[in-house]
């Protein structure tokens, strides 16, 4: 997959969100909040809201008649039947987890089989290992997989490319923000997709093992509804 320019439309209409520059925030904005929730019949899938691109999951949560909701305390996550975590910053993410006393609620509910989707720095979160980590980074675990951050390189080399992804009929547009991949993957991980080509072909790019799943890439960005259908459709049967 050769690298490209990361396009101006998207980089403009989402910079707020997925910027992982940006200066945390230890909550969603109003604007946020202010997004209408999914139909009481659908599942209720909560997003970690702490930190990171927030905005846009439940906007692709609430078209799939997801009941969606924002995460910040451990009596939101109590109502979760499946959980996202977003893209973002990693180690910022993890430090106001265990500033709201959500971390280890999480680790718990993660380790009871709780569905979760984890999407860049999500996918961080959920990885077992790190490398290039800062000293003492912590994560959520779940899932038996080594994890290189920021494995594609800095913010100015975010890119985007079609990728096929398992149980999906054609590829997947991925943009890629400073996006960590798998380096290594314990037996029970299924691969569920990998870079096609460039200096990353092979590199393992989405993953899933028992109720966890994981992108290195964005699917809330581009309007592709696709990957997230299949995360709510294993909440759905779990």
């Amino acid at each position: 997959m050769a690298a490209v320019a990361y396009p101006l439309e998207v980089r403009a209409s989402h910079a707020t969100a997925v910027s992982h520059s940006d200066p945390p925030t230890p909550c969603a904005d109003a604007v946020i909040d202010s997004i209408p929730c999914g139909v009481p019949q659908g599942p209720a899938v909560g997003v970690f809201a702490l930190q990171g691109d927030v905005r846009e999951h439940l906007h692709v949560l609430t078209r799939l008649g997801v009941d969606a909701f924002t995460v910040r305390r451990p009596e939101e996550l109590a109502r979760c039947d499946g959980l996202v975590l977003p893209g973002g910053e990693s180690t910022t993410m993890a430090k106001l987890a265990r500033t709201f006393e959500l971390f280890e609620p999480l680790v718990e509910r993660i380790a009871d089989g709780m569905p979760t989707f984890g999407t860049c720095a999500g996918m961080i979160m959920l990885a077992d290992r790190i490398e290039d980590g800062i000293e003492g980074q912590e994560t959520l675990g779940g899932l038996d997989v080594t994890v290189r951050r920021n494995a594609f390189g800095r913010q100015v080399d975010s890119f985007e490319g079609d990728i096929s992804f398992e149980a999906l009929d054609a590829p997947v547009h991925a943009v890629f923000i400073r996006a960590p991949w798998v380096e290594d993957t314990g037996p029970d991980v299924e691969v569920l997709a990998t870079v096609p080509e460039g200096e990353a072909a092979g590199r393992i790019v989405a993953v899933r093992q028992g109720s966890l799943m994981a992108t290195s890439f964005h699917p809330e960005v581009g309007g592709d509804d696709r990957v997230h259908r299949y995360f709510v459709d294993h909440v759905v049967k779990s």
